[in-house]
């Protein structure tokens, strides 16, 4: 590579732990020999963070220009810091919904992709934010993946969660239990399992391993015991899937499946509703479990824990999720398989 690296960091909810995480992150180096971090946000709410938390700076640089950003990125410095007047601090709070906040953060996160669109940066990283800040703020999209994807017109961006090795992929997230069950028809199961095995065909991926589908039911529905989506769905669309030539087995039953896709069994598990995959990456290591949204004009990598109002700015949130973010969207852009 003809430059280091370069992920754009946005700040995340100013109220909650997200500027606190990311300096702390910064402050561990792990970017420091592959990658450039430059983080955007309020100079001013960074600053009374460190101060709160009494925290160092990690910062070897402040900028206010793209061209400003461009030599400092030359100059290789290893961690940027990009101001944008985001936050009247005679007005925050820490902890509290705040429509300001909300839209900081947004403001923040469309810095973050003209950035990368622009080739400035390479990735992007996110800590987390705040769903009815965002709202307050007059923000209609309810988290990052809806963001990203309306502001880059991506059609449908792809969550993988990847835990301690273990990779799992959703195909309904933020649906309540009775309309992710609803959601389960052989069609959309069939376009879930074509999409997310064409994102598995590449090195970061065990390609001689069986992509494999969760069951909905217990026991996989037992024949129809226990429910018929399996018989009816989920059974047909595996196997539309093979006879497209795609290595899909399932479905496994949920109590099952993601263990054997820890030890080795299976190259990635597609979970058919949000808490299914989140439980199971969660219990197996909750502060390493990090979001990777694919089909979008760049990688971005994520936190997969809130923004923890009720301890920001006291210096106690533990970094160890975004320093994993961070870790994770190096070695996917090292692979160069970040654009499939």
């Amino acid at each position: 590579m003809s430059r280091k690296l370069v992920l754009a960091i946005p700040m995340g909810d100013p109220a909650g732990i997200g500027p606190e995480i990311v300096c702390k992150a910064l402050a561990h180096g792990v970017h420091g020999k592959s990658a450039s971090a430059l983080v955007i946000g309020d100079w001013a709410l960074f600053e009374k963070t460190i101060h709160d938390c009494a925290l160092g700076n990690p910062f070897n640089t402040i900028v206010h220009t793209d061209q400003d950003c461009r030599q400092a990125i030359a100059s290789h410095n290893e961690s940027i810091f990009y101001h944008l007047p985001l936050v009247d601090l005679s007005q925050f709070n820490y902890g509290e919904i705040d429509g300001m906040c909300g839209r900081a953060a947004y403001e923040a996160i469309v810095k973050a992709v003209d950035l990368t669109q622009s080739g400035i940066s390479d990735a992007i990283v996110t800590p987390p934010l705040h769903k009815e800040s965002l709202r307050a703020g007059g923000v209609n999209s309810i988290g990052h993946t809806e963001i990203l994807g309306e502001l880059t017109k991506s059609g449908s961006p792809v969550t993988m969660f990847e835990t301690l090795g273990l990779k799992i992929f959703f195909m309904t997230r933020h649906l309540s239990l009775r309309q992710a069950c609803d959601a389960v028809t052989e069609d959309r199961v069939f376009r879930s399992i074509k999409e997310c095995y064409r994102l598995t065909q590449n090195s970061a991926f065990d390609t001689s391993l069986p992509f494999v589908v969760a069951a909905l039911n217990p026991h996989a529905g037992e024949h129809g015991l226990f429910g018929d989506e399996e018989q009816m769905a989920i059974v047909p669309a595996i196997e539309h899937a093979q006879e497209e030539g795609m290595n899909v087995v399932g479905p496994v039953g949920a109590d099952s499946v993601f263990h054997l896709a820890k030890v080795g069994k299976y190259r990635a598990v597609l979970s058919l509703y949000h808490d299914q995959g989140h439980i199971a990456a969660k219990t197996l290591d909750f502060d390493r479990t990090i979001s990777v949204t694919w089909a979008l004009p760049f990688l971005r990598t994520s936190v997969d824990h809130g923004t923890a109002f009720d301890i920001a700015g006291k210096g106690i949130a533990s970094e160890v999720s975004m320093v994993e973010a961070i870790k994770v969207a190096i070695k996917y852009l090292s692979t160069g398989d970040e654009d499939s």
